[in-house]
């Protein structure tokens, strides 16, 4: 088997992951936070642990403004829904994924005005066209750093600029491209930074944050959850400090404990040499898949400026078909359809089919990469 779906998730996962997670359960199973025995402490002292690690890999400012969450949807949706308000103005790129759209779909029904810049076909952006989309009005601009659906990166620092020239924050969805490609919040300006552990960061599912810049006011963005924190519980009104403002109820415990021990994985490794590994990988496959005859690669056709997801079509065949024969017949997983993101799809010429994404990782092997290519080959000529 090949596994082609980190896009996805990251599989396996390192055994030192595996190993934390059932640490945790064995010594340290209290209820952080909550309690003021042994075993409530030990395992408040993962939680904090692993917000040091998140701080310290993304540069921000303070480890208590690492904000723990089921995933990077629930971390976008808590900067958006606490954050806009009937008559702001949200700026995004078109190829976001519907964590980003629906959310913002359902804020415009409430008096929220989205403004939408084109990307070009290949998922590229023009910082110049941000600049022309924002306002005075404009309350964020929300951006995804890396296409989960053709690989290409946007221009982060640039649109930060932008942002910050007419007074609005910069929300950062780094799903894709955290544990990937190096990120530093304060020299690329993001504001808010939401990321998910069970992708690059070889975390479990079940864990991600949003991480909030100091420049955010956090007296001007709502919590959109409220209830027990372990804090203050004289009070029946939600503390106002950091992180119990946006923490309620029990931390998954376990899941953090796994992306502790992923982060620090990544860092035994260096993000430079992974993201190095996986620019080689994503090159050998451009260079194969764009030999094959009537295959169409997406995207910008350029590891250097795009993470390691390659998404094709090959006309006259559905990408359903290419997907279950590539499965079924040669043992190579990967995902086939709309990603969860019908704008890049549009954006690209691809909707309502959709595409084949092959998404190789830090496990992935060079010869992996020489098979799949071959299987793809041997398909798109039956």
């Amino acid at each position: 088997m090949i596994y082609l779906d980190y896009a996805a998730t990251s599989w396996p996962k390192p055994p030192e992951v595996l190993a934390a997670m059932s640490d945790v359960l064995e010594r340290a199973g209290g209820n952080p936070g909550r309690s003021g025995h042994s075993l409530s402490i030990e395992a408040a002292r993962v939680v904090y642990d692993a917000r040091e690690e998140v701080a310290g890999l993304f540069n921000a400012s303070d480890p208590l403004r690492v904000v723990f969450t089921a995933n990077a949807t629930y971390a976008i949706n808590m900067a958006l829904l606490g954050l806009l308000r009937p008559g702001d103005e949200v700026v995004v790129s078109s190829i976001e994924h519907n964590a980003v759209m629906r959310p913002l779909r359902a804020l415009e029904q409430r008096g929220v005005q989205v403004t939408v810049v084109q990307c070009a076909s290949d998922g590229t952006l023009n910082p110049a066209d941000v600049a022309r989309a924002v306002s005075s009005k404009t309350r964020l601009v929300a951006m995804v750093h890396g296409s989960n659906v053709m690989g290409t990166l946007l221009p982060v620092d640039e649109v930060a600029a932008i942002a910050h020239k007419v007074g609005a924050l910069l929300l950062v969805d780094v799903a894709q491209t955290a544990g990937a490609v190096p990120i530093d919040m304060q020299a690329m300006g993001i504001d808010l930074l939401a990321f998910t552990g069970h992708k690059s960061l070889q975390g479990p599912t079940g864990v991600g944050g949003l991480v909030i810049g100091s420049s955010v006011d956090i007296s001007q963005m709502d919590a959109v959850i409220r209830g027990g924190t372990g804090s203050q519980s004289e009070l029946e009104e939600q503390p106002d400090k950091l992180p119990d403002k946006y923490e309620s109820g029990t931390h998954n415990t376990v899941g953090i404990a796994g992306l502790l021990a992923g982060i620090r994985w990544l860092k035994s490794r260096g993000v430079e040499q992974i993201k190095a590994h996986e620019m080689r990988l994503t090159t050998a496959l451009l260079e194969g898949l764009s030999g094959i005859p009537g295959l169409v690669v997406c995207g910008p056709k350029d590891a250097v400026r795009s993470i390691a997801v390659v998404s094709f079509t090959i006309p006259g065949k559905h990408v359903s078909e290419i997907g279950l024969r590539l499965d079924e017949e040669f043992g190579i997983l990967c995902r086939v359809g709309l990603h969860c993101t019908p704008a890049a799809h549009r954006t690209i010429g691809t909707y309502p089919e959709g595409t084949v994404r092959l998404a190789p990782g830090v496990m992935t092997a060079l010869d992996d990469i020489h098979i799949a290519v071959s299987a793809v080959r041997r398909i798109a000529q039956w």
